[in-house]
């Protein structure tokens, strides 16, 4: 099941967080962050996947050093839809934040500072996604389907934050 799929079922799932007004929410910081970088929607969601990547190895290196509980309360502690550059600090160091904007911007096509302004409102919104799949009764639990998708459990390497996105704004659309 895709990342997508896990998304739809945390939100059709009342014992789980993700809500509609949560992926409204997400959908609409990524329509205002277009806005204000002049940049159209769609270079957004690159930027959002690419980032993604880096949330997703962060957030595993933190599951195999510190366990399963320890990445779902990273998620939680930073999950949102506001700029949070703690949540920036909390998963990269400055090396891998330089790293992470030189990749971007090579990807996208936007400045690499532009990105570096970017990253505290896209790492907070990416973990808010992630976020959906928490137990409504006891959120620091490890049984969050959507992080556990995106942390690819299975190995198979079938994960993308951007495509999540876009399937999303285009459910919500409909």
């Amino acid at each position: 099941m895709g990342l997508f799929d896990q998304i739809l079922g945390a939100v059709n799932n009342p014992n789980l967080q993700g809500n509609m007004g949560q992926i409204e929410g997400i959908i609409n910081t990524v329509q205002d962050l277009s806005t204000t970088t002049g940049t159209d929607p769609g270079t957004i969601q690159s930027v959002i996947g690419v980032v993604g990547n880096y949330v997703r190895a962060a957030l595993q290196q933190k599951q195999a050093s510190q366990g399963n509980e320890s990445a779902q309360a990273l998620v939680n502690q930073y999950a949102g839809n506001s700029f949070d550059p703690q949540a920036v600090n909390a998963l990269f160091s400055p090396d891998t934040q330089q790293q992470v904007a030189g990749v971007t911007a090579q990807r996208t096509g936007l400045d690499a500072n532009t990105i570096q302004q970017l990253l505290p409102i896209v790492v907070p919104l990416v973990l808010n996604f992630l976020q959906s799949g928490s137990n409504v009764q006891n959120a620091r639990t490890a049984g969050n389907p959507v992080l556990n998708n995106f942390l690819d459990a299975d190995g198979d390497g079938d994960v993308d934050i951007a495509d999540a996105i876009q399937l999303a704004s285009r459910y919500v659309r409909r």
